[in-house]
């Protein structure tokens, strides 16, 4: 059985669990389900996928994930975060590639929180004066 490497990557409110092990064909699989058919965007999909083209490995590695939380395009993020830790444990010299290209950082953008008196987070509710 080949070696498996993990990576946890995080985005909002998502989070995925990555396992890579060296095998022809470089299926992504995610929730049991193909990448093309869980996500269901070209977008997306290609987001998911950088980590690998920009490291040359995409067709060395099957991606096995587990993805909860959030939305399709949080957990896309995700799953390209967790990618990207899970090739630097498999190789530590992937690492500067993977930071150049943004890979590594985590996106610490997340909803901000709807306060009292207002309709939204900063949006306050109508005023008319008279």
């Amino acid at each position: 059985m080949a070696d498996k490497y993990y990576g946890t990557g995080r985005r909002k409110n998502a989070v995925a669990k990555v396992w890579l092990s060296e095998a022809e064909g470089g299926e992504i699989t995610v929730n049991g389900r193909p990448v093309d058919a869980y996500l269901g965007r070209a977008t997306l999909e290609i987001m998911v996928r950088e980590p690998l083209e920009a490291t040359q490995t995409a067709g060395r590695f099957s991606v096995m994930a587990s993805t909860n939380g959030g939305g399709l395009t949080g957990q896309a993020g995700a799953l390209r975060h967790g990618i990207a830790r899970a090739l630097v444990a498999y190789d530590e010299a992937l690492r500067s590639v993977l930071r150049r290209g943004g890979f590594l950082t985590r996106d610490a953008r997340v909803k901000e929180r709807k306060k009292y008196g207002r309709k939204r987070a900063r949006r306050g509710f109508q005023f008319s004066k008279r």
